[in-house]
This record gives structure tokens, C-alpha cells and sequence, in this order.
């Protein structure tokens, strides 16, 4: 007795324990800091107690949801057409959280001034525990705006606010709150959705048609509801399409298929047939890209905080390990080159989380402030573009720092490198967002004017930003060879805007001075190589890892 087996080949030690569970409001402070700063101070406890359930719920949730897929189901067993997608608990478990803690309705049903960062930050936490349920509360959160616009769509307007979840395949006469899913894409266009080929036919009653037509990616199909384009007799028009018609009957949409995807497994998209499928117009005949613009542009937002959140999440992996794993002699974390790939990462999350707290505040104000809405015009594009780029890099690089363990899929950062990529394709790829940065500064003076201005107010605080800012006006003042060089342009533009962003937290926050002079001197001033880890030897890295460490 008491003997150890003749057969007990190891011990385990040497190992962290575990992450979670993890309060992710009262462990970030970059994220509480940008929330206070931007305006959404106020809503610090909604915040605090969302982010405990993420860290703990959200993140058990999370595995689930994407351990077991969804399933399409075209037909019952009696061979009635269904057209149903079933998913695990525990995804409807998320999707109930996220609607009733405000990440879909909450800055629609709070009209004071900081809702849309207090929103922005909820979708922070809950990305970062799960973030395929995010694309559905994303959804319904950017359609209400296009839907309160329309008399006839109030109940729509009215359940999508609602903070109640319904899963069931019903009616929305029957749920008290409803859900929205987008359908834009063709196999024959893409990003070109003028080229739709989806017909819609008037009908009799006014402002009613029937549908026919394809879409080659249709978001969320278990949605109540898609915002879609198709071709009325008008033009390129945009409509509600429901999945039960208002006389309680199912509508003609046929599910053709899910996506296999690279990641974001736990979220189903489809491939869609209309035929004949009723469906309201919303707006006017051919003003559909003009009317559904808006939501277009608060997805994208959501592009930005879920990579910003990815980034957060990965850091916050790769800190907890290296801050327990021991080599050669010493924690991980105190090693000289480790400690510039965490500091580096750390300095990156946090540029990337004022940076989407910032547009948040901005489209905020939007609705009372001309300059705020033209910033929050262009810097939407400027920071998708530049966030969705940097998360796949990032989340590989915290990979590495627990080597062979980062890649398996007990690990969440194989499941986060797998989501990495989705946001800078989602709701249009980089070239996208390049040629719209040109044409708003092309089209709208008002978007350089709130460009210039954001940096200007920086101004005189960082030497290598003021020369930033005069090389980036001389830059764009030459329109040779323009479009050819808009990836550098807003490349810049992101990296000089996160630098001021930074700048003038930290003449308020003393504690930030360290994160902001290193941004300037690796991201401006050439200090810095083509790989994470490459800060110049003098940075302060035991300031910048300690700020950013997990509490």
C-alpha cells in the first residue's frame, strides 16, 4: 500500500491551471478603460455581470455549441418540407443570454448617450467566449434601424428590440421576440450585389412580392426574418423576407445546403432557393443598397469588435500560460524574447480594443453630431480593414507561445484561429473596404475633415505622429495611382489613428504613457520589424505585459 504502479510512466506538473473561470469585465483593463473613455461608464455593472457569465457559462457554452454542429433538416419524416437547421442547447442557451443581456436590442431600448458602447463592449465579452451566436444578435442588432423606418414593420422593429429569445420555428405572431438574418451575396456576384439576379414581382397589395431567385450565402437561416436584395421593377431593392408568410402558412425558402466552413461551426449559413417566398419591400424601388447600408455598416462595426475581442481572448490565453509554464530555470513570461512577443501582443490588443470603442462612441453620436458621423463613416472602413487583418497573425503568434498545445483543440486557440479569419471577409474583404475609404474621402469632404481632425487633436504630443499626419495628408492630396496604393493608405491611416487614440488616453491616464510612446516608436517611428516580438530592447515590457495580464 501506498507504493506507486510499476506502470506510472509520468507525473503532471509543469502545467497551468485552468483559464476559466475568468471574469472577463474585471480582468481586462483596456477594456474598462476604453468603455469609461468613450462614454459608457455608466453601464459598468451590466458589464460586470455579463462578463462573470462569460467567463465562465459563456466559455463551458462556447465548446459545446461548436463540439456539435448544426444540422439541416429539409423534410420531416412524413416528407413535409421543413427547411429547419437544429442546433445543441447550448448555442440556444447563448443566443438567450446575448438577447437578454442587450447584445442584439440593448442599445435600441437605452437611448442615452454611450448605449452603442455599452452594446459594443457586450459583444466584446460574448465574442470572446463564442462567437458564431454573435452573428445572428449582430444581425438583429444592425437590421432594427432599417426596420423602425417602416410603419408597416414596427412588430418586427418592436420583437427585435425585445429582450426575450424564442428557438422555435414559428410565426413571430406567436414569439415575443424575433431574430434577423442578411442575404446579399450571389453565386455570380459577391461583393458586386448589383449584379443580383433575384427577381421580385409586385403583388397586389402594396408594398408586397413574391421572390424568385438564389442566394449563394444567406447568414443565420434560423432567423424569423432576412433583410434581402433583389431586382423589382425599379431596380436593386431591398425586402423583409419572413420565414412563415402573415397568414400563418410557411414561406416558399428552400435550404439548399449549409456551408462547410474553415470555423465559426456553431453559426449555420446557407445556400437558399426563393420560390415565389413573399416578402415586404423596405425603402423604395431601386434604393436597396442605399437602404440597408446602414445595416451594413454596423455589422462591419461588429467586424471590428469581434477581432478586437479575439485578439483579447488570445492574449489573455497566452498570458495565463507563459505567467505558469516553466523552461529552463525560469516562467516563460520572464524570459527576455517571450516577454517582446507578449508585450507586443499586449500592445496591439489594446490599440485594437480604443480603437473599436472609439467608432462605437462615434456611432453613437452619430445622429446629433455631423463630424462624429462623418468619423464614424470612414474610420468603420479604415478599422475593419486594419483589425480583421491583424487577428489571424495575432491569434497564430499566442499559438506559439504554448507551442503544440496552442494547436490542438483542446486548446480554445484553434478555435479562435479558425474564427480568425471570418471578420475580414464577412461584410466585405479588404479591397473592399479600401475602395469605400476612397470613395468616402472622394465623395464626402466631411470624412477627411473628421480625419484630420481626430488625428489633429493628438497633435504635438508624439513626434513621429505629427510626422505621420503630414506625410498621410501629402499622401492622399496625390490621387496617382491611388487606388493601388489604398491598402497602404489605410494601413497608415489605422496605425496613426490608434496612435493619437493611445496618445490622449494616456495625458489622462498615466498609467497608458508606456503603451502609447512604444505604439508610436514601434507602428510610426520603424522600430519595429514585419513579426510580433520585433520591439526595440529598451521597451518597457514588464508595464506592458502587467497591464494586460488576466486578472
Amino acid at each position: 500500500m501506498g507504493e506507486s504502479s510499476p506502470f506510472e510512466t509520468h507525473r503532471v506538473d509543469n502545467q497551468p491551471p485552468p483559464f476559466e473561470p475568468r471574469d472577463l469585465w474585471a480582468s481586462d483593463r483596456a477594456l474598462r478603460a476604453a468603455v469609461m473613455r468613450e462614454g459608457g461608464g455608466w453601464g459598468a455593472a451590466v458589464l460586470a455581470g455579463y462578463g462573470a457569465i462569460m467567463g465562465e457559462e459563456g466559455l463551458a457554452l462556447g465548446v459545446e455549441a461548436n463540439r456539435d454542429r448544426p444540422r439541416l433538416r429539409t423534410h420531416d419524416r412524413f416528407g413535409h418540407r421543413i427547411d429547419r437547421v437544429d442546433f445543441h442547447p447550448a448555442y440556444h442557451r447563448l443566443m438567450q443570454l446575448g438577447v437578454e443581456h442587450g447584445v442584439s436590442g440593448g442599445a435600441w431600448r437605452e437611448t442615452r448617450a454611450g448605449s452603442h458602447v455599452v452594446r459594443a463592449a457586450l459583444t466584446f465579452l460574448h465574442h470572446q467566449a463564442e462567437a458564431g451566436s454573435n452573428c445572428p444578435l449582430t444581425m438583429t442588432h444592425a437590421a432594427i434601424p432599417v426596420l423602425r423606418r417602416e410603419p408597416e414593420l414596427r412588430e418586427w422593429a418592436d420583437k427585435a428590440v425585445a429582450p426575450h429569445y424564442d428557438g422555435r420555428d414559428v410565426p413571430i405572431a406567436s414569439k415575443a421576440g424575433v431574430t434577423l438574418g442578411m442575404g446579399m451575396t450571389e453565386k455570380q456576384g459577391g461583393s458586386d450585389v448589383r449584379s443580383n439576379s433575384t427577381r421580385a414581382r409586385p403583388l397586389a397589395a402594396e408594398g408586397e412580392y413574391a421572390l424568385v431567385g438564389h442566394k449563394w450565402f444567406m447568414s443565420a437561416p434560423m432567423s424569423d426574418g432576412f433583410l434581402v436584395l433583389a431586382q423589382a421593377p425599379g431596380g436593386l431593392t431591398c425586402f423583409l423576407l419572413p420565414r412563415w408568410r402573415p397568414d400563418g402558412s410557411r414561406n416558399a425558402l428552400r435550404l439548399m445546403r449549409l456551408k462547410d466552413k474553415l470555423g465559426n461551426w456553431s453559426n449555420a449559413s446557407s445556400e437558399v432557393e426563393f420560390c415565389d417566398a413573399w416578402a415586404r419591400r423596405v425603402g423604395e424601388e431601386g434604393r436597396g443598397v442605399a437602404t440597408i447600408i446602414e445595416m451594413v455598416a454596423l455589422t462591419r462595426l461588429d467586424c471590428m469588435i469581434g477581432a478586437a475581442a479575439e485578439m483579447r481572448m488570445a492574449l489573455a490565453q497566452a498570458l495565463h500560460h507563459a505567467a505558469h509554464r516553466q523552461a529552463f530555470g525560469r516562467r516563460l513570461v520572464e524570459h527576455a524574447l517571450m516577454a517582446n512577443v507578449l508585450a507586443d501582443l499586449a500592445l496591439e490588443s489594446e490599440a485594437a480594443t480604443a480603437f473599436a470603442m472609439r467608432v462605437a462612441r462615434a456611432v453613437d453620436a452619430s445622429a446629433r453630431d455631423p463630424g462624429e458621423a462623418a468619423f464614424a463613416r470612414l474610420a468603420t472602413a479604415v478599422g475593419k480593414y486594419w483589425l480583421c487583418k491583424r487577428a489571424v497573425p495575432f491569434v497564430n503568434e499566442a499559438q506559439e507561445c504554448l507551442g503544440g498545445a496552442g494547436y490542438v483543440e483542446e486548446s480554445m486557440l484553434a478555435r479562435l484561429y479558425r474564427e480568425a479569419p471570418l471578420n475580414s471577409i464577412w461584410e466585405g474583404c479588404g479591397n473592399i473596404q479600401c475602395l469605400d475609404v476612397l470613395r468616402a474621402l472622394g465623395r464626402e469632404p466631411a470624412t477627411r475633415e473628421a480625419l484630420f481632425a481626430e488625428l489633429g487633436a493628438a497633435r504635438g504630443l508624439d513626434e513621429a505622429l505629427d510626422e505621420e499626419i503630414d506625410a498621410l495628408a501629402l499622401a492622399l492630396d496625390s490621387r496617382d495611382g491611388i487606388e493601388t496604393r489604398a491598402r497602404f493608405l489605410v494601413e497608415r491611416m489605422a496605425l496613426a489613428l490608434q496612435a493619437a487614440l493611445l496618445l490622449r488616453a494616456a495625458s489622462r491616464e498615466p498609467e497608458l504613457a508606456v503603451a502609447a510612446e512604444s505604439f508610436c516608436r514601434s507602428r510610426l517611428d520603424g522600430g519595429h520589424g514585419l513579426a510580433f516580438g520585433t520591439l526595440p530592447p529598451d521597451t518597457d515590457f514588464p508595464t506592458l505585459i502587467a497591464r494586460a495580464m488576466p486578472e
